[in-house]
């Protein structure tokens, strides 16, 4: 059997239940959720599926070695004697990155450079040469985690971010990340074969992570990832795994997903993304101003969501248009989704109020460092406003 190892997903917070769901489903045991990730143990293959198929994680590390400390000290005597390399090759580039919470040290840059030349060091002891370093694109990436009395070492076995899908081509503004886009997804309770509409969809995130949901298309399937780099790889055992998945993706066919957008731009980039991806014939997209846009017909019974990350309002005097933008949305909700479940992040935590809708359930997110909601709107017939209090 083959050995179990302690790992950890990073994940975009507010995110971390769907992540721990996920975890499950891919073999992992012992989760333990924390805010903005889970730990979990698994042998390798757990970790290499976790990349693969978790649509929300973020980077997967391997927990290599824990040690207390009070002294920067500590924590170079502690790297010296880890095994680095048994675990990558001095012909490779490496970087080092070092996080810490209610950490007694003083300089993170410090500790960062001591861990390297422990790194170094172990490679000269063991061989006499050192491996160069590479801030930019490394093929290793060392990350050290430091809380008040103790320092965690990890190799990261994503590589880049495992937002970075390798499905877009284009982008309007600042679109959203992937892995975030997919939880909330997956938090609108939307299921493969229930309509979905963006009617502000960008560059059409959304879309893409919804199509590839469909597919059953697992989101890392074209790209490469860090652990491919590490002694331990596996080509046989990971290209098994791959190609598993490969045979489980459905074909491209037409799907009840919509998108919409007022600016052309938007349009064309969404059509580009969904194109590169090869899902321009699961995907509608259209342009069309959002107050004005029609819902899909419904089965019998059936309920659409709509989802949408719609502008936040950061520059100057747009606050004062979302503000004028919001009740019209509302009557726009009201006269042509009755039936809908409609979904809104955004930063601009006034939305609520200024549509005259109350919300059935707000969940806090973060998009970067930006906190965020999650609105969720049940548009039955008719009105959902509370009856306004006298003086109001």
């Amino acid at each position: 059997m083959a050995a179990l190892q302690n790992f950890f997903a990073t994940c975009p917070r507010g995110l971390e239940a769907v992540l721990v769901d996920e975890l499950t489903q891919l073999g992992a045991t012992k989760i333990e959720a924390v805010d903005g990730g889970a730990g979990f143990a698994g042998d390798k293959t757990v970790a290499w599926r976790v990349n693969l198929e978790s649509r929300v994680a973020t980077r997967v590390m391997w927990r290599v070695g824990r040690t207390p400390y009070k002294s920067e000290d500590d924590i170079y005597k502690a790297a010296l004697a880890l095994n680095w390399p048994g675990w990558f090759d001095v012909g490779q580039t490496m970087m080092v990155k070092v996080t810490a919470v209610k950490s007694p040290l003083k300089s993170l840059e410090f500790i960062t450079l001591r861990i390297k030349d422990a790194v170094c060091d172990k490679f000269r002891q063991v061989g006499g040469t050192r491996p160069s370093i590479d801030t930019r694109e490394p093929d290793v990436r060392i990350h050290a985690y430091l809380t008040a009395t103790e320092c965690q070492f990890y190799v990261d076995t994503s590589g880049a971010p495992l937002y970075q899908r390798g499905n877009r081509k284009s982008s309007v503004d600042a679109p959203l990340r992937e892995n975030l886009a997919a939880g909330i997804i997956k938090l609108t309770g939307w299921q493969p074969g229930m309509p979905l509409l963006d009617p502000m969809c960008g560059s059409g995130t959304f879309l893409i992570e919804a199509a590839l949901m469909a597919l059953d298309s697992a989101p890392g399937i074209k790209r490469s990832f860090g652990f491919e780099k590490l002694k331990d790889f596996d080509a046989p055992a990971w290209n098994a795994i791959r190609l598993a998945a490969q045979k489980r993706v459905k074909p491209a066919s037409p799907m009840p997903i919509f998108g919409s957008d007022s600016d052309i731009r938007a349009v064309r980039a969404a059509r580009q993304n969904l194109e590169f991806a090869g899902l321009s014939n699961v995907v509608q997209v259209q342009q069309l101003d959002v107050l004005e846009s029609p819902a899909p017909a419904l089965p019998e019974g059936m309920t659409g969501i709509l989802l949408s990350n719609p502008p936040y309002g950061e520059r100057i005097g747009e606050q004062d248009e979302l503000a004028e933008l919001y009740p019209q949305l509302a009557a726009s909700l009201k006269k042509h989704f009755a039936g809908w479940n409609a979904f809104f992040l955004t930063s601009d935590l006034r939305m609520p109020k200024l549509m005259r809708l109350q919300p059935s359930r707000k969940t806090p997110l973060f998009n970067g460092p930006l906190e965020c909601r999650l609105f969720e709107f049940r548009m039955v017939a008719g009105s959902n406003r509370k009856p306004e209090k006298g003086g109001e």
